[in-house]
């Protein structure tokens, strides 16, 4: 591309400008190495102003002998001299090194946008293992045995990979988690030691119920392996959701209406455990509050992957601990190809005043799922503006409304029964039909008649 309308572009995440060559300028090619590479343009002054540098014959050799030798591993880079408008610019190109981090004086670089981001320890660390194809959940955990991993635990996995039918595993236990690098040389991965230890102490998931940002009114957490993990923290959560009966047919069914689509709250957890920096001594948090569920974990988005590209449909997998992701892949428990926020996006459709957010949050990664309950809708054609509140108390108090309608038909066309019985009728949980049964009582729509262990309801006979 001509020099002129790249400068005329501005800087962004492959090009920088610099006046003059510095330590500056090595700082930025060490970032871009550390990226996907790109030039610095020596000569031209942050606004896009061409000022030129004066260069002798050594001038080149001396800056590509500096970035080497105070760049580690040693870069070597390109140089070329340009003249514009009379004036002598010099870029210096350099591409992305295989094998991250390189540092300058002992400090480490990466390029984000038009700036230069210096790399933390775990950034560091997730770099070098990245640039290897290798992920820490693969590394030995070495205050683990074999026998420390729960048997029962690892053949119930067997049995939920070979059902799902993504892999075949019809070895020996040794052979099998061999064959997945669970375990390699008689050596237990993190992986495995996360999946099926007998005893979980790396992690916890404090789950609380919140009326207000300083008052918790219950207070749960979870140490457990990741797959009970899954299934005791989407326990807690949906012992605090509100929950609406739809009873529809000629056959009295009932189906439970949830404040939030389960699949939805399901993915974020899976996502949260999974992806999770288990390097950090940080917990996983979800607080539940009366409009919203607020889900935390240590760890920011893994490698180039941007909350940019998490709001598209077609953005790149990365996976910061692939064997575990493989397991939760292989169980069928998620997709391999980044299509998680896609199901989310898809479950809360249904759900018109709902919010699915998520950004960065200090070290880790926050997702925030509620309602907005005063919706606006404005008809364009008749001008009306129309508020619009669809909270979910709304949902669950016509929910139960309508159960109690269809019990006291129930009972008008079926008089008589007790409680056991009407609820093997309607299929109704007996804490449910009590309340509704009191509610019926309470207005004098119904009676019991007869002794307490014959007798039954009956309509009031008003």
């Amino acid at each position: 591309m001509n020099l002129q309308v790249l400068i005329q572009q501005g800087e962004s995440d492959t090009l920088e400008f610099k006046q003059s060559f510095d330590k500056e300028a090595i700082e930025t090619v060490c970032a871009f190495a550390n990226a996907k590479g790109g030039q610095v343009l020596i000569g031209v002054t942050d606004e896009g102003e061409i000022k030129g540098l004066q260069i002798s014959d050594e001038t080149i050799q001396q800056y590509i002998n500096q970035i080497k030798t105070q760049t580690e591993p040693g870069l070597v880079v390109d140089i070329e001299a340009h003249q514009i408008d009379k004036k002598t610019l010099l870029t210096i190109k350099v591409g992305e090194f295989p094998i991250k981090p390189v540092s300058f004086k002992g400090r480490f670089y990466k390029r984000k946008a038009n700036s230069n981001h210096q790399l933390n320890l775990t950034e560091i660390a997730n770099m070098h293992l990245q640039s290897l194809q290798l992920s820490w959940d693969a590394y030995p955990a070495n205050d683990v045995k074999l026998q420390d991993l729960g048997t029962q635990k690892i053949q119930k996995f067997f049995e939920r990979v070979n059902q799902k039918g993504r892999f075949t595993l019809n070895g020996s236990l040794e052979e099998n988690l061999s064959k997945l690098q669970l375990l390699k040389d008689q050596q237990v991965s993190q992986a495995a030691k996360l999946l099926f230890a007998k005893e979980q102490n790396t992690y916890n998931i404090h789950i609380g119920r919140f009326k207000t940002p300083s008052m918790i009114i219950d207070d749960k957490m979870v140490c457990a392996t990741l797959f009970d993990a899954v299934e005791d923290t989407m326990r807690i959560i949906i012992s605090h959701l509100k929950v609406a009966f739809e009873i529809t047919g000629k056959k009295v069914e009932r189906t439970e209406i949830f404040e939030y689509p389960l699949d939805a709250i399901r993915e974020i957890v899976l996502n949260s455990i999974i992806h999770r920096d288990y390097t950090s001594p940080v917990d996983n948090q979800i607080k539940i509050f009366d409009q919203k569920i607020v889900f935390f974990n240590p760890g920011k988005l893994y490698s180039d992957l941007t909350i940019e590209q998490l709001k598209t449909d077609s953005y790149p997998s990365r996976t910061r601990n692939k064997l575990i992701a493989e397991a939760f892949y292989l169980t069928g428990d998620i997709e391999k190809y980044g299509s998680g926020y896609q199901r989310i996006r898809k479950a809360i459709q249904d759900y018109p005043t709902m919010t699915f957010e998520y950004e960065e949050s200090g070290d880790g990664y926050m997702v925030i799922i509620g309602y907005n309950q005063q919706k606006q809708t404005t008809e364009n054609n008749g001008g009306v503006t129309e508020g619009v509140t669809e909270g979910v108390t709304e949902g669950v108090t016509e929910g139960v409304t309508e159960g109690v309608k269809t019990l006291l038909q129930f009972i008008k066309d079926n008089p008589g029964l007790r409680t056991t019985q009407i609820e093997a009728q309607l299929n109704v949980p007996v804490k449910t039909l009590e309340r509704w049964i009191k509610q019926l009582k309470d207005q004098n729509k119904i009676e019991f008649r007869g002794a307490p262990k014959t007798g039954g309801y009956y309509p009031a006979q008003n």
